[in-house]
């Protein structure tokens, strides 16, 4: 099956499960690769459109998806009147509990409905069983606990479901993206597959952080070089893990996102 463009209506059965907005190229019809992009803990999608359409980058279809869940008005200190408004703030994680070692949200907290819902239905389902692309024309951008999502996707991918064909025997699905991106997002351990014998995942990655990351540290950069093959790191001058804010901190972005399409 050779790979079409998707379009609107491809999606529609994702709802309202998943909420995605989608971000053409100029010309829809140049489309030859794919970015999803994962907002952070407590965002929505909206800024993400913003962003990509920002990138501009050519022959890519983006597409923005908003969290799973809403976070619970109590978390965010909301009035009554307030909270009775549609939700705006949104994570990834299965549940929300607290770190017993640092007393703040769990950075783990379990992304099980994540998975099902984006590798499961927007990327198996929809881009590459309904519309014929595959694994490799995909590539995925996170920010903080999005981030983490976009990693542990590229984690899990590496576990293929088989496909059957009876002249080749058993063999597996795509089994490595184009490439990921996270920024201040570490690889959460309950993505990573529990085999000891595991090989290394294939999706070359680029972990973006401040001097000062509490979710990057080394060791969580040493977890990054021993799970993937392909594993680079741009370390900013700031402090903290923000979105980049100047050409120094979006150019190892820009770099990446260009070899990759190359390839």
């Amino acid at each position: 099956m050779s790979a079409r463009v998707p379009k609107p209506d491809d999606f529609a059965h994702l709802s309202p499960s998943l909420h995605i907005s989608l971000i053409f190229p100029e010309i829809p019809e140049t489309t030859t690769s794919i970015l999803i992009m994962f907002h952070g803990l407590g965002d929505s999608e909206a800024p993400f459109v913003s962003f990509a359409k920002n990138l501009n980058l050519p022959g890519v279809l983006a597409i923005s998806v908003r969290g799973v869940s809403p976070l619970p008005p109590s978390l965010l200190g909301l009035s009554e009147s307030e909270a009775a408004r549609p939700a705006q703030h949104f994570h990834w994680g299965d549940d929300l509990t607290l770190s017993q070692s640092t007393g703040d949200l769990d950075p783990d907290p379990g992304f099980s409905k994540a998975e099902q819902l984006v590798l499961g239905k927007l990327i198996r389902g929809t881009l590459i069983e309904k519309c014929g692309w595959e694994t490799n024309d995909i590539l995925l951008f996170g920010f903080g606990q999005g981030g983490s999502l976009a990693l542990g996707l590229s984690s899990r991918i590496r576990q293929a479901e088989k496909v059957v064909d009876i002249t080749e025997g058993d063999k597996p699905t795509g089994t490595a993206f184009k490439g990921a991106v996270s920024i201040g997002g570490s690889l959460p351990t309950s993505m990573i597959p529990t085999l000891s014998a595991r090989e290394k995942s294939r999706t070359p990655i680029l972990v973006c952080h401040g001097r000062s990351s509490e979710s990057l540290d080394e060791d969580a950069v040493d977890v990054l070089r021993r799970e993937f093959i392909d594993m680079r790191e741009a370390k900013w001058k700031k402090s903290d893990d923000s979105m980049p804010g100047n050409r120094d901190e979006i150019l190892p972005i820009m770099q990446f996102f260009a070899e990759r399409l190359r390839g």
